[in-house]
């Protein structure tokens, strides 16, 4: 496992890739989750390049393919130039999200509309020897009573996995939304390195009940202990988890701080600690 930043996670906006990397790297980052399309742009052997001079590992990156509109199978038809770059560069972990929740679909409708969606990206990334995570939504705010549930734990989302039938589906595994979703470390026991493309750790304000958490107000990791995270990278340390763990704390006290390398110190602080505290430094 290795401590990986996403500049966008904690509010630093329009950095370059370049710039990003020299970010991670003065920080103590191992990894960077990063834009395909920018590293497009430079060219697979350019942006490979620029991680090996900066000695960081690849995150995950983004899939391109903007699924949840009408005209997706356009985008579609342009993975297989992103995940070129990304097979060329090495950088073998894309992922994406799914909303735990539909406004028109009951669930096996909104089942079958995501398989549909899901599969057919996993084809084009599985051609590549890319692997597809999907992130699963916890919180019980994103599942009012007024809109049919859909995906929202582990072992759905491992369901939706294992029904696209392609092999490279797994996990964007985040400690905060299997926190949110009500399910515990034990279900971490249930599943293998194989099932899990990267890992996202957040922290949980404290005092508050279950359906309460907004999913846009999160902790850094080990701010306030809500969230067992020793326990869960014990877990993934257990597992044999080899890929990119990468806070996520939506964070408004470091999205105000102005100085992309003071927010991004405060970051790598709070996950030293967390390498500390599951006894991984």
């Amino acid at each position: 496992m290795y401590k990986t930043l996403s500049p966008g996670a904690i509010g630093i906006r329009g950095l370059g890739l370049s710039a990003s990397l020299d970010l991670a790297k003065a920080t103590g980052f191992g990894g960077l989750d990063f834009s395909i399309n920018e590293a497009a742009e430079l060219g697979a052997a350019g942006a490979r390049s620029l991680f090996d001079d900066a000695g960081i590992q690849y995150g995950a990156w983004g899939v391109t393919v903007r699924w949840l509109t009408d005209d997706w199978r356009d985008d579609l038809a342009e993975l297989p130039r992103y995940a070129e770059v990304g097979a060329e560069m090495g950088a073998l972990r894309a992922s994406t999200w799914c909303p735990p929740s539909s406004k028109d679909r009951e669930y096996a409708a909104n089942f079958a509309w995501h398989l549909e969606r899901f599969g057919a990206i996993a084809e084009v990334l599985n051609e590549y020897g890319i692997r597809f995570g999907i992130e699963f939504i916890g919180p019980q705010s994103l599942r009012p009573a007024n809109q049919h549930d859909f995906i929202y734990t582990m072992e759905g989302m491992l369901e939706m996995a294992a029904a696209t039938g392609t092999g490279n589906v797994g996990l964007l595994l985040d400690a905060w939304h299997l926190y949110t979703s009500g399910g515990s470390l034990d279900d971490l026991d249930k599943i293998s390195n194989a099932d899990i493309v990267n890992v996202h750790v957040n922290d949980a304000p404290e005092g508050l009940m279950m359906a309460e958490y907004n999913d846009h107000d999160r902790r850094l990791p080990c701010e306030t202990g809500v969230i067992d995270l020793a326990g869960f990278m014990g877990k993934l340390s257990a597992l044999g988890y080899d890929g990119p763990v990468t806070p996520e704390p939506f964070s408004a006290r470091i999205n105000a701080l102005d100085d992309p390398q003071v927010a991004a110190q405060e970051t790598a602080k709070s996950m030293n600690e967390l390498w500390t505290v599951a006894g991984l430094a």
